[in-house]
């Protein structure tokens, strides 16, 4: 005779459309404040609109609206992150002089912004080497992109349109999560499903991602620097995954 345990319910996690998406009520400044919403008095206000957009406990004291409004929050706050990377990728590869200073690190020094000659200010450019004249770069970006395998400026432009469209799914996703499938507070309190969505998929997948890329894509790139070899005629970076003879 088998006994089989009973099949576990399913709970619904999430509720459907809780929240109705208002363009109105985004075009607002402060609709989240009855205070706020009154407009501008004084520059406080401006102070205010920034520093209570997200002073949740201010808004209500539900602490499912709460947990929601910080996790759709979060996104929100992912994308601006992207927002800011696909900047820093565009700038080097529109302004920058990443490619000579790749040949000659040592004698070129990294520069990514030049001053426009208006009313005299162009006697900020300076002279960095190669024929480029800019202010020069102290925030390590292209030490960090030639440690990621980084040859050319059209990998720049590619990398900053890929951080510009997960900005957008990141921001879709906020919108998602708290208007269209908002999860419930008991999806929050589940300590198991966190742990793995942080532990497994973000420490774990990320880990090995980053593991694959400085294995298969970062070191034969860097050992070709380090030889000398001009970065025009490194292969590009799938190569070393489909020809062999590459990582010979």
């Amino acid at each position: 005779m088998i006994i089989r345990s009973p099949e576990p319910e399913v709970k619904i996690l999430v509720d459907r459309d809780p929240i109705k998406t208002s363009f109105e009520e985004w075009a607002r400044p402060g609709h989240f404040s009855r205070t706020i919403a009154k407009g501008p008095d004084t520059t406080t206000w401006i102070w205010n609109l920034h520093a209570d957009a997200h002073d949740f406990d201010s808004h209500t004291s539900d602490l499912e609206e709460i947990s929601r409004k910080v996790f759709s929050a979060h996104f929100g706050q992912l994308s601006i992150i992207f927002l800011w990377l696909s900047g820093m990728y565009f700038d080097g590869a529109r302004f920058s002089n990443y490619e000579a200073w790749l040949s000659d690190p040592t004698h070129i020094g990294p520069s990514a912004q030049v001053v426009w000659p208006i009313v005299g200010q162009e006697i900020l450019n300076g002279d960095v080497g190669g024929g480029f004249r800019g202010i020069q770069r102290t925030s390590g970006f292209f030490q960090i992109w030639r440690a990621s395998g980084i040859t050319s400026e059209l990998q720049l432009y590619c990398t900053a349109i890929g951080a510009l469209v997960f900005a957008a799914l990141m921001l879709f996703a906020g919108w998602f999560h708290y208007h269209k499938a908002a999860p419930k507070l008991a999806w929050f309190q589940d300590v198991e499903s966190m742990l793995n969505h942080h532990l497994a998929g973000l420490l774990g997948l990320g880990s090995l991602s980053w593991a694959g890329h400085q294995v298969h894509v970062s070191l034969p790139i860097n050992q070709f620097l380090n030889a000398g070899v001009d970065p025009k005629e490194i292969p590009l970076p799938h190569e070393f995954l489909l020809n062999r003879d590459l990582l010979a």
